[in-house]
Formats: structure tokens, sequence, C-alpha cells
């Protein structure tokens, strides 16, 4: 099975992996990992002050600060999972990330906020789910 798994550096993220360890069907090194991160876009006036070398190297940090404790983890678990990010909205470039690349399953941790919360503020698994064609496996 080819698996994406969304992350952010969370403590969300944090438990969907504690969770994904203790199903054996869900990490195995029988399927293929990608580990995707969506780093936010600078402000455009931010951007316009430096190079675009300094503003690519900027995100190409932040996503392997994100990136590399996961990878690691897997690693030690027997599994040598691909790394990918993006820059820009989550919500749309998961969702675009798992339909493009064919995935069969997005795993991702989410927050939990409510309702009333999500309608508020809005919230990356919202859309997700309104967008992505993949089944997801959101944990709590």
């Amino acid at each position: 099975m080819k698996i994406l798994l969304a992350v952010d550096g969370s403590t969300y993220s944090k438990k969907m992996l504690a969770y994904l360890s203790t199903h054996e069907a869900l990490l195995s090194a029988d399927h293929d990992y990608t580990v995707f991160t969506a780093a936010a876009a600078l402000p455009a006036r931010a951007r316009a002050m430096v190079d675009k070398a300094v503003v690519e190297s900027y995100y190409a940090e932040e996503s392997e600060k994100v990136l590399a404790p996961i990878a690691k983890f897997l690693l030690r678990h027997g599994i040598d999972a691909k790394t990918s990010w993006k820059v820009g909205p989550a919500g749309s470039l998961i969702a675009k990330t798992a339909d493009s690349g064919k995935f069969d399953l997005l795993v991702m941790g989410t927050h939990g906020h409510s309702a009333l919360a999500n309608l508020v503020m809005g919230s990356v698994t919202t859309q997700v789910l309104a967008h992505c064609k993949v089944p997801v496996l959101l944990v709590r």
C-alpha cells in the first residue's frame, strides 16, 4: 500500500506516529511511505526584501526540521520513507499531493477542534476532507 503521512511537527503528528507504531498493519516495511509537510508562505513583502535563494533555503530548513525527526522515527521501525514538502496552504497541498501521488491512504493527526471552532477558524483537516479523493485516516 502507498501511504502518505501528513505532518506539521506538532504533538498531533507525534500522536499519529505513536498510533501507527501500535498498529502493525499500518506501520510495516511492506508499505511505501511518503512523509509530507506544507511550509507556510512568507509574506510577499518579506520575500521581496531578500534574495530568492535565501527564501528557498529558509523553506528547506524549516521543512527539514519537521521531516527529519519523523524520517528518523520511521527508520528505527525499519521503514525508509521518502520525504516531500511544498510551500502554501496546508489543506489544499495535502489533498493535491495525496491525489496526484496516487496514494492508497492519507494519515494525519488532527487537533480535534469542535465544529464551532472549525466554522470560525477553518481547519486543515476540514480542507483535506473536502478536497481529497484518497481515503483519510485521522488520528485524534
